[in-house]
């Protein structure tokens, strides 16, 4: 009696069923090995064009000039309901670059939430040249700190529902004399028992809050729900920057949407030149880094004393001594200082070389041999020229910031995107950074130490 096999073909042709199984996995092993370069993998669907097939989250989104990740805006936007008629006016900013840039994306943020299908170009405004703590002063254009183009490409291109008008002039079927309504975001919500400077806690239910308030007739404008025909111009009260509780739209969202506002093209390439004119003094100083840092190595020091500085923020004596024995400590042999206070720069630098064996130079030192490009730097106002110092701090192999200043959190955070791009994690606060960033600070009282700007800033 011979042995039966199960599975036999119509022929009489035993195939046992594991080598079928077998053949059937190669097969659809190989269909779908040849879909794959067709697929748009989900971390890849609308990206930047120009990134071909590279991972996103091996980027470094830390550098200034960075791609633009679109898709995470894009996927926000796709979940807004838009009404036609709503235009947001974001230019009742002031201060440096950190409150500055929050402001304007902030803003934009909540105007994507509350289905705003306009946008009026923001502008910035300016401060005293003479008196650093004077803040509202004129209001210059868009291209004051930014790339225009990119702004509008980038931003058309992940959210076309939203139109940008150049002014409020361009805005169709606008009252005139033009108004806008004041509107303060976090008042929509019900907050008692909250600090005033807590976050936004109802940014989830502000969409349909804000359709609510302005779908009504207002009192003092006698104005109609929103239409093409009949526009509501809205714009945020002042202080708004710190507002938005970013790591609810997840790490994808906060790692690529402060990229919108990529720095004005002139701007970003004389700060980049800068970097370059600073790592090759670093390569050519006398003393060379040690604990196996690069030839060219240079820290990058943000010293915060200038006269707008606020009382409680830790004084020069903190600074300067917790910089450079941490720079000492680590090896460092050249730092670039980043600072508007020339008379205490020096005073640093006198005690960086006499003391740890550091040479501390400006921008102004660095390009002390490059006097066209000195130049170009010293036609910026203080506030463009900050933007110099934010980019060279940006390409430093380890920086020093003081919190609470917006401008050495914004460096420190931007910094960090280099960790694990697409998906960095949030920076961890008041402990010894990321391994790049160390921000010298108090950290013991969430509000009164201004910790909530670390759960509000967009990097």
């Amino acid at each position: 009696m011979g042995v039966r096999f199960h599975g036999l073909s119509s022929g009489g042709m035993a195939r046992p069923r594991g080598v079928l199984l077998i053949v059937c996995f190669i097969s659809l092993a190989t269909l779908w090995s040849c879909r794959l370069p067709k697929m748009c993998l989900y971390n890849q669907c609308n990206a930047d064009i120009t990134l071909g097939p590279i991972r996103q989250n091996s980027l470094d989104l830390s550098l200034p000039d960075a791609p633009f990740i679109g898709w995470p805006l894009e996927r926000v936007c796709k979940e807004t309901s838009w009404t036609p008629g709503i235009v947001f006016v974001c230019d009742d900013n002031s201060g440096g670059i950190g409150n500055i840039r929050n402001y304007i994306l902030t803003c934009i943020r909540y105007a994507i939430e509350g289905g705003v299908t306009g946008l009026v170009l923001p502008q910035i405004r300016t401060r005293s040249s003479k008196n650093l703590a004077s803040l509202m002063q004129q209001s210059r254009d868009f291209d004051y700190f930014f790339d225009e183009s990119h702004f509008r490409e980038s931003l058309g291109a992940s959210c076309p529902q939203i139109t940008i008008y150049r002014s409020t002039d361009d805005i169709p079927n606008a009252v005139t004399p033009f108004r806008a309504e004041k509107l303060t975001p976090r008042n929509l919500g019900r907050r008692g028992g909250c600090d005033q400077s807590d976050l936004n806690r109802h940014t989830d239910r502000w969409g349909e809050l804000f359709q609510a308030f302005i779908q009504t007739n207002s009192e003092d404008f006698q104005l109609y729900p929103p239409s093409l025909a009949h526009p509501r111009a809205v714009r945020f009260n002042w202080g708004v920057q710190f507002d938005w509780p970013m790591y609810r739209d997840g790490p994808e969202f906060v790692a690529t949407f402060g990229g919108l506002l990529r720095f004005r093209a002139d701007i970003l390439a004389l700060g980049k030149k800068t970097a370059g004119y600073m790592r090759r003094f670093a390569a050519n100083d006398a003393g060379k880094p040690s604990f196996g840092l690069q030839r060219d190595a240079f820290a990058g020091l943000h010293l915060r004393t200038e006269s707008d500085a606020l009382s409680a923020w830790p004084k020069y004596e903190n600074q300067s001594r917790a910089y450079l024995e941490r720079a000492g400590g680590m090896g460092f042999k050249v730092a670039y200082l980043a600072t508007g206070n020339k008379t205490e720069a020096e005073r640093l630098a006198r005690t960086a070389l006499t003391r740890h064996g550091l040479t501390v130079v400006t921008k102004h030192e660095v390009l002390e041999d490059h006097p066209d490009d000195l130049r170009a730097i010293e036609a910026l106002t203080w506030d463009q020229q900050a933007l110099i110092d934010f980019v060279v701090l940006l390409e430093s192999d380890y920086f020093f910031g003081v919190s609470p200043s917006s401008f050495s959190m914004n460096v420190a955070l931007k910094r960090h995107l280099k960790m694990e791009g697409l998906y960095t994690r949030p920076w961890k606060i008041g402990a010894d950074g990321d391994g790049r960033s160390w921000l010298v600070g108090s950290y013991e009282n969430y509000w009164k130490d201004w910790l909530y700007m670390y759960d509000s800033m967009w990097p």
